[in-house]
C-alpha cells in the first residue's frame, strides 16, 4: 500500500497521530488508578475486570452515566480544565455509591472539533484524579476528534462508571422509614449542575471570570465557580457495609426538592434544616444577584448539601462516629423522615438563608 504523504484525513480535520500521542501521553495517570481486579492499560478493543480478584462472591453490578453540563463553558473561557475531570467522576460514581456499590472501573468518552492535546491531557489526568479518590481504575475511553460538529476549542464529556456491591447489600431506600434520621455531608460549592442559570447571572452581573469572587474576594469568579465537585463514594460504601445507612440521595439536578425522595418511599416526607449546614455564601450571592425565590434555589442547586443519609435513629451515632474516622468530621444532623400523608415529599427549614 502506498503511503499518502498528504495525510488526506488530517486535511479532512481529524489528526490520528494527535490521538495516538494523547493516549501516550495519559497512558501514566491511568496506570496510576489501577486497582484490585483491573490493570488500567489503555489500547485495546476493549477493558476486562475481575469481579473475583476484586474481591466479590456474588456481586450485583450497578452502573451509571453522566456529564458536567455547561460547567465546561466556564472551564473554557477560563482556560482551566484541572477539575473538570474530576467533576465527570463524581457525578458518575457518587450515584453508584448511594446504592451501597462500591465504584470498580471508569471509561469517558471526549469529543471534540480539533485535538488539542494540552487541554485533552488536562482534562483526562483529572478524571484519572477523581478516579483515585473514588478508589476506582480509568480502564478506558475514547476520544473522538469532529470538525463540523463541534467548534475548534470547544470539547464534551460523558463518563460511565461501573460498582458492585454483594446481594444482600444493595441499598435501595426501600428500609427507610419514619423516625429515621438525616445525616447532610455538605457539598464543595455547586457541583455540576445549575450552570447555565449561574453563568447568565454572572453575565448579567457585569463582572468578569477574572474578577475577585463577591462570596470569596480572596479568589478569582471562575476560579470559584469551577471548585470541584465533592466525592463521596468511600463514605456511603463504608455506611453501607457497616449496615448505617437506609438509604442515601445524591444531590443533583432538581436539587433538596427532587433528589430526596429518590430514596425513600411515596408515604414518607423529609424534613430539611438548612441552618444545619456550614453557611456557604456562595448560595445566597447566586440568589441574590439573580433574583432566585428560596424555592428556585432549592429546586436547582444542592445549596451546600451534596450526600443525604438517611439512617436508624439508634445508630446516628455510630455512622457520624465512622464518618470521623475516615476524616468526613463535618457531617451534620439536618433533619428527619416522617409520615407523608398528603402533603409535600420535602419541607425545607431554615430557607431564608439563601436570601441573605
Amino acid at each position: 500500500m502506498t503511503q499518502n504523504s498528504n495525510d488526506a484525513y488530517k486535511q479532512a480535520g481529524v489528526d490520528i497521530a494527535a490521538g495516538d500521542a494523547l493516549v501516550a501521553r495519559i497512558a501514566p495517570a491511568a496506570k496510576a488508578t489501577a486497582r484490585a481486579g483491573a490493570g488500567a492499560a489503555l489500547g485495546g478493543f476493549g477493558a476486562a475486570f475481575d469481579l473475583k480478584a476484586a474481591g466479590y462472591s456474588d456481586p450485583i453490578l450497578v452502573a451509571a452515566t453522566d456529564g458536567v453540563g455547561t460547567k465546561l463553558l466556564i472551564a473554557e473561557t477560563v482556560g482551566d480544565h484541572t477539575g473538570i475531570g474530576t467533576d465527570l467522576v463524581a457525578m458518575c460514581v457518587n450515584d453508584l455509591a448511594t446504592q451501597g456499590a462500591e465504584p470498580l472501573f471508569f471509561l469517558d468518552y471526549f469529543a471534540t472539533g480539533k485535538l488539542d492535546i494540552d487541554q485533552a491531557s488536562e482534562v483526562i489526568e483529572g478524571i484519572a484524579a477523581g478516579c483515585k479518590l473514588a478508589g476506582c481504575a480509568l480502564i478506558g475511553g475514547e476520544t473522538a476528534e469532529m470538525p463540523g460538529v463541534y467548534p475548534v476549542g470547544r470539547y464534551d464529556l460523558a463518563g460511565f462508571a461501573v460498582g458492585a456491591v454483594e446481594r444482600g447489600g444493595f441499598i435501595d431506600g426501600t428500609s427507610v422509614q419514619e423516625g429515621d434520621v438525616v445525616i447532610a455531608i455538605p457539598s464543595s460549592g455547586i457541583h455540576s449542575n445549575g450552570y447555565s442559570l449561574v453563568r447568565r447571572i454572572v453575565e448579567r452581573s457585569g463582572l468578569s471570570y477574572d474578577d475577585p469572587a463577591p462570596f470569596a474576594p480572596n479568589r478569582k469568579l471562575g476560579a470559584a465557580l469551577l471548585e470541584p465537585t465533592r466525592i463521596y463514594a468511600r463514605e456511603a460504601v463504608e455506611l453501607a457495609r457497616n449496615g448505617l445507612a437506609h438509604g442515601m440521595a445524591h444531590i443533583t439536578g432538581g436539587g433538596l426538592i427532587e433528589n430526596p425522595p429518590r430514596a425513600f418511599s411515596k408515604s414518607l416526607a423529609m424534613e430539611f434544616d438548612l441552618s444545619a449546614l456550614p453557611e456557604d455564601p456562595l448560595f445566597p450571592w447566586l440568589a441574590k444577584s439573580g433574583n432566585i425565590s428560596s424555592w428556585d434555589m432549592a429546586r436547582t442547586f444542592n445549596c451546600g448539601s451534596g450526600l443525604l443519609v438517611y439512617t436508624a435513629k439508634d445508630k446516628v451515632d455510630a455512622a457520624l462516629d465512622l464518618l470521623s474516622s475516615i476524616g468526613t468530621k463535618d457531617a451534620v444532623i439536618a433533619g428527619k423522615i416522617f409520615s407523608r400523608n398528603d402533603g409535600p415529599a420535602v419541607h425545607l427549614e431554615g430557607i431564608d438563608r439563601l436570601q441573605k
